[in-house]
């Protein structure tokens, strides 16, 4: 266990060190802050996956607490962000889907996408503790799995540099993990609609113009935003949480319904075609150019001025 000093007060390090993903608890606000730190490229991979579940299943278990250095300790809050600079997360593991389509692997690519959702349902549901708010903190990139990821939130707060979409429809697919259903409560299905086919990537201005993003913050400023719109708002917490909850019984998303999306989305994948298997590996490429350099690109752009390019030669 570790403590940490920063301008928003004393954090204490807990859960697994080592892991791709890692947590610390603000006492003061009662404040999860937890951070996704993969290894190689930052998508969801099964090790990031797996850690994170490791460490959410814990909590919806205990009903909202935590348990550090042996005592209990209450949640109230839990921001999701990440550690990789100027990336939340790129999406799914597209290196893998390529491998088991070509395998034709219907059950790996099933179990891949049922982590997914045993990650993002708790997320949903508040990790089944109707006193505890989520917060997705995005200050990079968020594509794809990534943008689905943040989505799960009650509240997401952006960084005004930041770029988020769902670019699966580039290579004939879509995002299967939540993405519909989490739009559609925000924006209506029509806009999730027009959003998901575009395969856009849009600034998180524009996406706060939309209803998309909560709160925007300046560049670099993300968590002090978060920090103070706790404590701003811990006066009406009881209301917040309650219009959340209700904002749930208006617009439920279930857990059959996030399943039977999936299904839909592995017998989509199992019919991609060798171009659109060519594009998939193309944006990895991208991906892992877009981590080595840790330069903010527009990644959708880059893949499809290199296809122009390929089928020009």
């Amino acid at each position: 266990m570790s403590n940490m000093n920063d301008s928003m007060g004393l954090r204490v390090g807990y859960g697994r060190v080592n892991g791709q993903f890692f947590t610390e608890y603000e006492p003061e606000s009662e404040t999860i802050w937890g951070y996704f730190q993969p290894k190689g490229n930052a998508c969801f991979s099964l090790g990031l996956l797996k850690d994170i579940r490791a460490h959410d299943s814990a909590l919806a278990a205990n009903g909202g607490q935590i348990d550090i250095g042996g005592e209990t300790r209450k949640v109230s809050h839990y921001v999701l962000g990440s550690k990789s600079p100027a990336v939340f997360n790129l999406g799914g593991d597209l290196a893998l889907f390529v491998l088991l389509i070509k395998s034709r692997d219907r059950d790996a690519l099933a179990h891949y996408a049922k982590l997914c959702i045993d990650n993002l349902y708790p997320r949903i549901q508040n990790f089944f503790c109707p006193t505890l708010t989520t917060i997705s903190l995005v200050q990079g990139d968020a594509l794809g799995g990534g943008l689905e990821c943040a989505l799960s939130s009650d509240f997401v707060f952006a960084e005004e540099t930041a770029q988020l979409g769902l670019p699966e429809i580039l290579f004939n697919l879509f995002p299967g993990m939540g993405a519909f259903s989490l739009l559609a409560r925000r924006i209506g299905i029509r806009e999730a609609e027009r959003m998901i086919l575009s395969g856009r990537v849009m600034s998180a201005r524009e996406l706060h113009e939309m209803g998309v993003v909560d709160i925007l913050a300046p560049s670099g400023e993300g968590e002090a935003a978060v920090a103070d719109w706790i404590s701003s708002n811990k006066r009406r917490k009881n209301g917040l949480q309650a219009v959340m909850r209700a904002r749930e019984l208006v617009h439920p998303i279930s857990r059959e319904e996030l399943d039977a999306i999936t299904d839909t989305w592995v017998d989509a994948a199992l019919r991609l075609e060798d171009r659109d298997l060519r594009m998939m590996s193309r944006i990895v490429r991208a991906q892992m150019r877009r981590m080595e350099s840790g330069a903010a690109t527009d990644i959708t752009a880059e893949v499809l001025d290199d296809e122009r390019q390929s089928e020009a030669a």
